[in-house]
């Protein structure tokens, strides 16, 4: 019989929690400030702890030496600052995080693929934390986006798929809970494996995996109220957020930055029938490095974990990129279909809406 220890720093939120996550047949809550030691035996081992200072963190490192055998998953429930708990995930050895406030379906969908066996390398967790705190730190810090800042970002990501592998990057990136974070290092790790596929050279691929790393710059103008809203946007919030193209084309244009990048980030929303967006392009207007980030884009959008879904499986992924052949090139589809072959061992899930 499984057991899973939730420890926690207010027993009234755990006793909500271990509830709503009745698949387990028992649930030991332990409150980190007892003086007691936790419970040993757990198959399976959940932090919820609102507030992780300095004092909780060396009481939770205790708890979890005391109570965690060899091999027990460990999911990291994440409360506040993420790029920090993400640290203190990585300090702990956690298996997995995931954001506090999630669905409880979501977590029990997450501990239930870690009492599978799914686990992420160190070096790709590693790679994929330095990759987001780049991203905090440089794109999405409110400062100017310069060629120089985007390249180093770039050889973050090409050199993290080439030393693991693009699903054990795709399984990295999706642990991270801010979507817009998650989603442009999707892209950009499976922009350079598309480029691996096409057979392209160093320069082309960096090329490539520049394009799809900024592709969604402008998605740093959308309230995050839209960014991170759990469900449908309604009419008004769509037209918001369809406005991040051209916003993100604004923001680097006269930066340096060639026509071919800019043209992607303007229109990676555009499709081949005339049907996308902001300037409806169509056919021949729509060059093949925007036609490229646009098959990433859509694919990571499917794959990714959201607030509001779970991964969906990568072969109907794929399907549903084949339904679109017509607004996407049919031939580029054919050639990213080895890409989604590396993503076989990724959990299945609901499909859910999605907004790339």
């Amino acid at each position: 019989m499984s057991m899973l220890l939730l420890i926690t720093d207010d027993l009234h939120r755990g006793r909500r929690l271990a509830r709503d996550l009745g698949m387990f047949a028992t649930c030991q809550i332990y409150n980190l400030y007892d003086d007691a030691g936790p419970p040993k035996g757990a198959s399976l081992i959940v932090s919820d702890i609102d507030g992780l200072h300095s004092e909780a963190l060396v009481l939770l490192r205790r708890a979890l030496d005391h109570s965690r055998g060899e091999g027990v998953p460990y999911l990291f429930l994440v409360h506040g600052n993420a790029a920090r708990a993400e640290a203190q995930a990585q300090i702990l050895g956690a298996t997995d995080t995931l954001a506090a406030n999630a669905v409880a379906r979501l977590i029990a969908a997450k501990l239930s693929t870690m009492a599978e066996g799914n686990p992420v390398p160190m070096a790709a967790q590693r790679q994929a934390v330095r990759a987001r705190l780049f991203l905090t730190d440089t794109l999405f810090s409110g400062l100017a986006i310069t060629p120089d800042i985007a390249d180093t970002g770039t050889d973050l990501i090409v050199e993290a798929v080439q030393e693991t592998s693009v699903h054990d990057w795709v399984l990295a990136v999706q642990r991270f809970d801010d979507v817009t974070h998650q989603h442009c290092l999707l892209v950009a790790g499976l922009a350079v494996a598309f480029s691996s596929a096409l057979g392209l050279g160093p320069n082309a691929r960096h090329h490539l995996a520049k394009a799809a790393l900024l592709h969604d710059v402008g998605k740093t103008k959308i309230p995050t109220a839209i960014l991170n809203k759990p469900g449908r946007l309604d009419e008004a919030e769509l037209a918001v957020m369809r406005t991040h193209p051209a916003e993100g084309y604004a923001m680097l244009a006269g930066g340096g930055f060639d026509a071919s990048l800019l043209a992607v980030v303007r229109s990676h929303h555009e499709m081949l029938d005339g049907s996308g967006y902001p300037d409806k392009l169509r056919g021949d207007q729509i060059p093949d490095l925007i036609r490229l980030v646009t098959i990433s884009d859509i694919y990571a959008a499917l794959i990714e974990r959201r607030p509001y879904k779970a991964p969906m499986d990568p072969a109907k992924a794929y399907s549903i990129l084949q339904g679109m052949v017509g607004r996407l090139d049919a031939d580029l589809l054919r050639a990213f279909q080895p890409v989604t072959y590396t993503q076989s061992r990724l959990a299945t899930g609901d499909e859910g809406r999605f907004v790339a």
